[in-house]
């Protein structure tokens, strides 16, 4: 029984992998549009690929390093030199999940356009194509990969334990591309997005997406490689993650006292559980994706949330059933007794705090709200007010969501010890398919809105795609919300996962707790404490140092490039005018500037800039816990030592990583809606303001300061924690 099931899990990926297949072909049949359109979706499209290529040449380095590094130290009686085939694979399906999503979000992009000529239902069908292969492809390569090693290593004669500490290498490698991939591509689309914004917007008061702005094509091209890559690394790290952390946690529970049922697997029920949800996840979400569907005046949001509550609400009846089945009524571990109740309770912990993190998230950043008008009414005064009040309301924002992590922390202990807290992850992220779907339609949708107003469709196809970019607008800062508090449970996961693995592996110096008089942890959790705002510093300054570069590329080219300085003046002359009344000579002028800005070139600055920069933060999140880890023993302090100040490490940068995720995510969104409702109009003390005004040009200046935080820093910080959480795990049989 035990070897079938374990040959169902791969099935289950490939199911999924299928179904991404055939949406990928759906979408490339749909029409592209006319030429104009064509040639600018082929223009993102390849700064796109040009971007993840140079990226993969300098990680491909980093990785064949690590891999052969940890096949050597792998060679212990508890590990394997094959820690480093699974970095690798790990790696590869990272990264592969990366270049199948993007490749066909430049794809829907162009072809959500062409849809919203016709309809807004056909637009919406498109567009959620687009990100459910990018949904589907991350879990499927994720059960495919966990499931297929699993499966490959169980076969070789080792125990449970010694399966499971090879299989973390595969964590390990998806931890590192999803940390590279989010910082490289956050970079790269924030130095595009604040180029654009500040010279673009504000100093030559061009409209958002102009083709007369050099910086437009990177722009766009940013966001497929920072929201769609980028976000499908974070998730696919997460949920690969919390499966590993969890069937450490559980290998712990075979031979325990009642851990018998009809149905064992050879004592591996709680070790095979999460793939099985995993896989489960799978298919509910495949099933919710076909609920997703709108009529022309409808509302996409109310499509999307259809499609995700049908998918939970399966997969929570699922869920229930599974682990009845699996999980004995009763057992005993290490002096507690559990039940296969209690652990659903657990998943249901973990799913209540995700929703609950992702509807605060909503309401501190969600136009209209009273967080965000308290920023629309402050800009009033000035950029520095504007700033003030973002910084304000960011940092506001994180007290419910860690209170909705306290007590999801709590009450899935409290049901299953800590593989609850584990398998709470895992509940959380089982619809990962679906979720993510949601999730990269935004930025597919932000896509389709920049090409029609750069090939100049009606205002009607802008309408469409502004309607399904603000629903986009939405569905990102929630699914911000939920990486964040996956991020905190998985990272948790992870580090029981350590305490258990390297309690198993040294027998004779038990990590019996993390006691916080130990001047040695007290002094690494200041330092744990420390790595977040040392890599938040990391990747804002390298954000600032591209975007320097981009501003004076645009600047550049406004100033000598004739026909672009020639559009500017007439722009200018004709403010407020409709383009239809401007005097022919103007309309000459103008429609000579078309193609005329070098967007290669600021293609080329956000590239290099980003592969530049990424470097850094990179090494800083895989170096620190295997030096923190490994230096007491190398000077005679011993493992023991190593170990707990590994500990103290990880409580450090868990709960300061958690804060500072949220402030920058949660500031950074509020800052961008405040900017949003002046572009609609705002009504403060009475006077309506709207785009190109002083507070609206105060309210610019603050998205631009939010961008960095809530598209870099802040999504990485998740990463950061989970990394070095995985790194610990890797390294604790070699401590």
């Amino acid at each position: 029984m035990g070897q079938n099931l374990m040959m169902i899990i791969p099935v289950l990926g490939v199911l999924g992998l299928l179904f991404t297949f055939w949406k990928t072909s759906w979408v490339t049949k749909q029409d592209a549009g006319t030429d104009q359109m064509k040639g600018i979706a082929k223009a993102i499209e390849e700064g796109a690929m040009a971007f993840l290529k140079a990226e993969y040449k300098v990680l491909i380095f980093f990785v064949i390093g690590v891999a052969i590094l940890l096949g050597f130290s792998g060679n212990t009686e508890n590990s394997s030199p094959l820690v480093g085939l699974s970095f690798i694979i790990g790696a590869f399906c990272s990264a592969l999940a990366g270049y199948i999503g993007m490749k066909v979000a430049t794809k829907a992009n162009v072809r959500t356009t062409n849809a919203a000529r016709t309809s807004l239902g056909k637009a919406l069908e498109v567009a959620f194509a687009g990100g459910s292969v990018m949904g589907m492809g991350v879990v499927g390569l994720g059960v495919l990969g966990l499931g297929g090693l699993f499966l490959a290593y169980s076969n070789m004669g080792w125990d449970v334990n010694k399966v499971i500490t090879v299989i973390t290498g595969f964590s390990f490698g998806a931890s590192s591309i999803a940390l590279f991939a989010r910082v490289g591509g956050g970079i790269y689309t924030k130095a595009a997005d604040v180029g654009a914004d500040l010279v673009g917007k504000v100093e030559a008061g061009i409209p958002e997406d102009h083709p007369l702005n050099p910086a437009t094509i990177a722009d766009n091209v940013g966001d497929n490689v920072g929201d769609v890559a980028g976000m499908g690394a974070d998730l696919f790290e997460s949920y690969v993650g919390s499966i590993v952390g969890t069937m450490v946690l559980g290998a712990a529970f075979i031979g325990m006292s009642g851990y018998e049922t009809s149905n064992d697997f050879g004592g591996l029920n709680a070790v095979l559980l999460p793939l099985i949800l995993a896989g489960i996840g799978i298919l509910t979400s495949i099933l919710g994706t076909f609920f997703v569907n709108v009529k022309e005046g409808g509302d996409p949001q109310k499509a999307l949330n259809r499609g995700e509550f049908i998918s939970s609400a399966i997969m929570l009846l699922a869920t229930f059933l599974i682990v009845k089945w699996m999980l004995p009524d009763t057992w005993s571990f290490d002096g507690h007794d559990y039940n296969s109740m209690g652990v659903f309770w657990a998943v249901l912990f973990g799913l209540g705090g995700g929703l609950g993190i992702g509807l605060i998230t909503e309401y501190y950043t969600g136009t209209g709200t009273k967080p965000v008008n308290s920023i629309v009414q402050q800009s009033s005064t000035g950029a520095a007010t504007n700033i003030i009040a973002g910084l304000g309301v960011g940092m506001m924002s994180t007290a419910i969501p860690i209170l909705i992590l306290a007590v999801a922390i709590i009450g899935s202990y409290s049901f299953a010890g800590l593989y609850g807290i584990a398998i709470a992850a895992v509940g959380m992220l089982s619809n990962t398919g679906i979720q993510l779907a949601v999730d990269a339609y935004g930025p597919i949708s932000d896509n389709a809105g920049g090409i029609a107003e750069m090939s100049h469709q009606p205002k009607e196809v802008r309408g469409r795609t502004d309607k399904l970019d603000a629903v986009g607008n939405t569905t990102a800062a929630i699914g911000k919300g939920f990486a964040i508090g996956s991020a905190a449970l998985t990272a948790l996961a992870l580090f029981a996962a350590f305490v258990t693995s390297y309690n198993l592996t040294h027998p004779d110096a038990r990590l019996n707790g993390i006691d916080l008089t130990n001047p040695f942890v007290m002094a690494s959790m200041f330092v744990g404490g420390m790595l977040p705002f040392l890599f938040s510093a990391l990747s804002m300054g390298a954000v600032g140092r591209a975007a320097m570069d981009m501003i004076k590329e645009v600047r550049r080219q406004f100033a000598d490039i004739p026909e672009l300085k020639a559009a500017l003046a007439v722009m200018k002359r004709n403010d407020g005018k409709d383009e239809k009344d401007w005097s022919d000579a103007d309309k000459k002028t103008f429609d000579a500037a078309e193609g005329k800005p070098e967007y290669a070139k600021c293609v080329d600055i956000s590239t290099k800039a980003a592969i530049r920069e990424m470097v850094r933060p990179g090494l800083l999140a895989v170096l620190v816990p295997v030096l923190v880890g490994l230096v007491p023993g190398w000077i005679g302090l011993g493992s023991l030592v190593g170990a707990e100040m590994l500990g103290g490490l990880l409580a450090g940068v868990t709960v300061t990583g958690v804060l500072m995720a949220i402030f920058q995510s949660n500031a950074g969104g509020a800052w961008d809606n405040a900017k949003k409702m002046f572009e609609e109009g705002v009504d403060i003390g009475g006077k309506m303001y709207y785009k190109g005004s002083d507070p609206h040009k105060a309210a610019v200046v603050g998205d631009t300061v939010g961008d960095p935080f809530k598209d870099t820093s802040g999504p990485s910080l998740n990463i950061l924690l989970k990394l070095m959480s995985v790194v610990a795990l890797v390294i604790a049989p070699m401590l």
